[in-house]
């Protein structure tokens, strides 16, 4: 039995670091589809921009103003469009400028706090690589470290709990005289 626990322990511990492994490549991807969904976006908005700096001293919030108040029910739909979009700009550069603060700061953002349609199409569509740079080593050891000693804790929690509740329902052990 103890063999078994042994094996089972060493492959959790090997799930922990091929999942940490994979930790930086997936982080780097929402990175580059996170900075190329801003760059679309600045593509996108620069056309009005164009606009707003012509007839609006560069203010987009008096385009988009002007748009929205326009009778016109074509214009007023583009006015709520290109809001639409220099939302979704200030939204995509305040997350990139999170992600690049520093070196955990991709990490943190991935987990806690990512733009969720962006992390959704990295994950559907992250093929598995291994990257062995120093990053990914270091994260997979802790893993797995982390994993295996989790499980470990775990089992030791509940082997403790049986025994409780064994000494609670039968009472303590006692020794047996010999014959």
């Amino acid at each position: 039995m103890k063999k078994i626990i042994e094996y089972l322990r060493l492959i959790l511990f090997m799930a922990g670091v091929l999942v940490g492994i994979q930790a930086p490549s997936v982080v780097d991807q929402y990175g580059k589809r996170l900075q190329s969904q801003l760059t679309e976006s600045k593509l996108s908005l620069s056309a009005f921009q164009g606009d707003a700096d012509r007839y609006f001293g560069g203010s987009l919030d008096k385009l988009i103003a002007y748009y929205q108040n326009n009778e016109d029910p074509v214009f007023s739909d583009a006015g709520k469009n290109v809001e639409a979009l220099m939302q979704r700009q200030i939204a995509l550069s305040t997350a990139w400028q999170r992600f690049s603060a520093n070196i955990y700061s991709p990490y943190l953002q991935f987990v806690f706090d990512p733009m969720l349609d962006i992390k959704t199409q990295v994950l559907a569509q992250y093929t598995y690589s291994i990257v062995l740079n120093k990053q990914a080593i270091v994260l997979g050891l802790m893993a797995g470290g982390l994993l295996a000693a989790g499980a470990e804790c775990l089992l030791i929690l509940m082997w403790q709990t049986l025994a409780l509740l064994k000494r609670m329902v039968f009472g303590p052990a006692r020794r047996r005289r010999p014959i």
